[in-house]
């Protein structure tokens, strides 16, 4: 047995080492995943919750700290994969609910919050001078591409490799058997050259290409401002509609990454957290694009959505937005963010494996890899199972990470919740370096 096929039989048995022990230390969890798989195909409904060898169960949660139903807490890092920015129970947006809650909903009819909602949105963001509501990224993914190849007359949409823009808009290595039938361009993230040469290919009947600034489920790579500014200027010269995806990158700083990188695009996208925990989702973008959906206009387009604006998300969502959420603590969490990634790059610069954190401030993944990270295509010599084994690692230190090693800070957060994950992080260098030993 060669050194390399060693290394990965220790590392498998570890595993397998871990995955007893999350047997032996979940027991209603497992009970309760039987039972749910009898209604549930897989006991889940939600492919990214699921988890083998099964799924831990929450009970509650509070702050940043969920419970589960073995009566374990640990420290929320993944943050309902950016939707949790707020924490489990900060006090204003409880009032905010219990306020609803009073008023009645399903109305069924206008209500003010909306425009409210509306209002903070179209002031913080730079490329939004209309807006309208859906239930999920996703869903506002389906509308802006939808609207632009109507009122364009073309047919295709360029995205990127490793993109994620809710669950019927994946572009993975593996395709996605359901993604939405559009007539699709895949372009190489963050390669100016191939996505030129893709974009000069199919100019004429490009209707749209869709970014995200920052690939979020593809494991929080940034874009960068060059190639960024390069997309913006070509799709001004050619008359393409250019979407910035900013679901999950909307919070690093009062107007996302678009107004932090200074590039303003035709159109963006929303969701997670401006919900404020509520199901929520938003397009807008220039008021000419944006006036199809008038529907006062003759020939608009039709946009339905029973829960569009739904009394919980836009109360809450306004009072969050407006009096917990501000420009200025977007700047913080961002600054702590990123001072955060260094710290844990420090630590993972000493592991004698690679290891390292990417990502832009409260957002950050971890990766079993070394060299520059630009596209899921710097990726494929990433060690899975050791990135399986940390998820383990931390699950017993009481860290509560996504498995595809997504961290996600939220504003309860705080120094002694950086440090809980820091010396995590250094006991997992210290002990799984071990494993390497026979490599030197």
């Amino acid at each position: 047995m060669n050194v390399k096929t060693a290394l990965a039989s220790n590392i498998s048995a570890e595993l397998e080492a871990a995955h007893e022990r999350y047997r032996d230390a979940n027991p209603r969890s497992y009970q309760q995943h039987r039972k749910a798989a009898e209604v549930l195909p897989g006991g889940n409904t939600r492919t990214v919750l699921y988890s083998d060898p099964f799924p831990i169960t929450l009970a509650s949660a509070e702050g940043c700290r969920v419970t589960s139903l073995d009566g374990k807490e640990y420290v929320d890092y993944l943050g309902e994969f950016t939707a949790g920015l707020y924490g489990h129970s900060d006090p204003l947006l409880r009032e905010a609910v219990e306020s609803a809650l009073q008023s009645g909903w399903v109305r069924g009819g206008h209500i003010e919050q909306e425009e409210k909602l509306a209002r903070l949105i179209c002031d913080r963001f730079p490329s939004i001078e209309r807006v309208r509501f859906t239930n999920s990224g996703t869903e506002a993914t389906l509308y802006a591409i939808s609207a632009v190849r109507a009122i364009s007359g073309r047919s295709k949409v360029l995205v990127f490799d490793g993109a994620y823009h809710g669950g019927v808009f994946v572009f993975k290595t593996v395709q996605n058997p359901l993604t939405a039938p559009f007539d699709f361009v895949v372009a190489p993230y963050n390669d100016w050259d191939g996505t030129r040469a893709l974009l000069e290919a199919n100019a004429q009947a490009l209707s749209c290409v869709l970014i995200e600034p920052m690939q979020g489920s593809g494991g929080c790579i940034p874009a960068s401002p060059s190639f960024l500014r390069q997309l913006r200027d070509w799709t001004e010269q050619n008359g393409v509609t250019l979407i910035f995806d900013e679901v999950m990158t909307s919070r690093l700083s009062g107007g996302g990454l678009q107004e932090m990188y200074g590039i303003t695009p035709d159109i963006t996208t929303l969701g997670k957290y401006i919900g404020a925990g509520f199901s929520f989702g938003a397009f807008g973008g220039r008021e000419d694009l944006m006036s199809h959906f008038d529907p006062s206009r003759v020939g608009a387009f039709s946009h339905a959505g029973t829960f569009n604006n739904n009394v919980f998300t836009m109360t809450a969502g306004a009072v969050g937005l407006e009096k917990v959420f501000t420009p200025i603590i977007a700047e913080q969490l961002t600054e702590r963010g990123n001072s955060l990634r260094e710290r844990l790059n420090e630590i993972a610069a000493q592991a004698s494996f690679p290891m390292q954190f990417t990502g832009v401030g409260s957002l950050m993944n971890v990766h079993m890899c070394g060299g520059e990270i630009e596209s899921v295509r710097d990726l494929t010599g990433s060690d899975m199972n050791l990135r399986d084994l940390f998820y383990f690692d931390l699950i017993e230190r009481g860290i509560w990470p996504a498995r595809r090693g997504m961290f996600n800070l939220s504003l309860p957060m705080g120094v002694l919740e950086f440090s809980v994950l820091e010396e995590a992080v250094k006991d997992f260098v210290r002990v799984r370096s071990k494993l390497f030993t026979s490599e030197r």
